[in-house]
């Protein structure tokens, strides 16, 4: 049964402040259960694709609300480690592993399919899944390009299934909500300046890395880990994370990293929506691991490739300053309001406004509308909800692409280490027939993305 609104807000404010806090990562315990079914048939069947450190975490989380009946990795026995999980697989021996997932997604007795790939297959994927009747949640970031963030907005309309992104930063009340808050009541004046700082690349070898044998070719299928990617040279270090530092697979730094924080300032400032992007994005101050030509591609293929450092600019129409830069050990967001600032990060919301106590003005009705008018609760009690009662999650797909936009910009121009300008309305690169080859890629035969009328 659904809570109506007030009855919602009631609940909550009986709870007490306290009692909806929550420390990043931390889970609302208690509510674990709210739609997880006794009865076997009432459960949600559920697959996982992507078998990794992140993915684990996530399969944990999702099992509290279904039964997983499928996994799948390129990689045969990370699948295989996931069955043998009692935390994810309760039935191991009925618990199918493939390497394929278009087998998963033949199945039709499979309701939710969880992806934590790398970057570059999260789309073709996700799309997929719809189409083929799951709700879906994937790990961020979302998408590799510009034109498959317009993809996956479609595919999630066409379909009306739920889709939760894997930017859980949203769901910290006492850091990111309450940031937001403050910023949509404008309790720090008007917003002049953003400061999205980021960590350097967490790497000190930047290869060349020889050419090796492909281990164990029967268990790691290297031509599908490379999907739509072009075919390479079976190196390591293309693989698994470090896949992050080639632009093949993903874009550094920039889209790791830095959507979490981009997304979560776009959404204090209400600007991850159509048509509320930067106009103008200045990539020149940019250091990249390996030398890019002059149309922003690597020369070399043997060692990593995506930025290092950056100061990435960005300008809004009303003159709002939006800057990406890396910072060692100063990972988060700035916000710089006439009224005072604000630094908030996973461990800290700070800055003076905060110590004259301005948190006061926020209540928890301002908290939960910034939810959608939804309890206050962790990423996949929200996802489990809107599956069963409607409506959007927290950290949806719409939202996060128009994030995803700004991310990819900030690549793109770092690529090409010039001014960019953006329309936002209509989601084009304006005056530069290079940059603009960078909102879309060729997809290898095969592996092609799928279209949607």
């Amino acid at each position: 049964m659904s809570l109506n609104r007030s009855t919602r807000r009631d609940f909550l404010k009986m709870q007490g402040a306290g009692a909806i806090s929550l420390a990043m990562f931390s889970t609302f315990a208690p509510r674990w259960q709210s739609y997880a079914a006794d009865s076997p048939n009432e459960r949600f069947k559920l697959a996982f694709i992507g078998c990794g450190g992140m993915g684990r975490l996530d399969a944990w989380e999702l099992a509290n609300f279904g039964d997983f009946v499928a996994l799948c990795d390129v990689d045969r026995g990370r699948a295989e480690s996931f069955q043998h999980d009692g935390r994810i697989a309760k039935k191991p021996n009925e618990t199918q592993v493939v390497q394929d997932y278009r087998r998963i997604l033949e199945r039709d007795d499979i309701d939710v399919v969880g992806i934590a790939t790398p970057d570059h297959w999260h789309v073709k994927i996700a799309v997929e899944a719809l189409l083929a009747g799951k709700h879906v949640f994937c790990q961020k970031p979302l998408t590799l390009t510009i034109a498959e963030n317009q993809l996956i907005r479609k595919a999630v309309e066409k379909t009306g299934k739920t889709f939760l992104v894997g930017t859980q930063q949203r769901y910290a009340v006492d850091q990111f909500m309450k940031a937001t808050a403050l910023v949509r009541k404008g309790l720090l004046g008007q917003i002049k300046r953003v400061v999205v700082s980021l960590d350097e690349a967490p790497t000190s070898n930047f290869g060349p890395f020889p050419v090796a044998e492909v281990p164990n070719p029967n268990q790691f299928d290297w031509n599908m880990f490379l999907g739509q990617a072009p075919e390479v040279e079976y190196r390591r270090e293309r693989t698994f994370y470090t896949f992050r530092y080639w632009y093949d697979y993903s874009g550094g730094q920039l889209t790791d990293w830095g959507v979490h924080h981009v997304d979560c300032a776009l959404w204090a400032l209400g600007r991850d929506k159509h048509g509320a992007g930067p106009v103008e994005i200045d990539g020149r101050n940019v250091e990249h691991l390996a030398e890019l030509d002059e149309f922003g591609r690597p020369k070399f293929n043997d060692r990593f490739q995506t930025a290092k450092t950056f100061e990435i600019k960005m300008k809004f129409a009303d003159g709002l300053e939006f800057v990406i830069k890396s910072e060692p050990n100063s990972n988060g967001i700035l916000f710089e309001g006439t009224e005072g600032r604000i630094f908030v990060n996973r461990g800290r919301l700070s800055g003076k406004p905060i110590e004259d106590g301005v948190l006061d003005k926020i209540s928890q009705d301002d908290l939960i509308e910034l939810n959608r008018d939804k309890p206050l609760e962790w990423t996949k009690q929200n996802f489990f909800r809107c599956i069963r009662e409607g409506g959007l999650p927290l950290s949806d797909a719409f939202s996060h692409t128009y994030s995803m936009n700004v991310c990819h910009l900030a690549v793109i121009a770092a690529r090409l280490g010039r001014v960019i300008r953006w329309n936002p309305e209509t989601e084009t690169i304006e005056g530069d027939d290079v940059a603009a080859s960078f909102i879309s890629r060729e997809q290898r035969k095969g592996f092609e993305l799928p279209t949607l009328d």
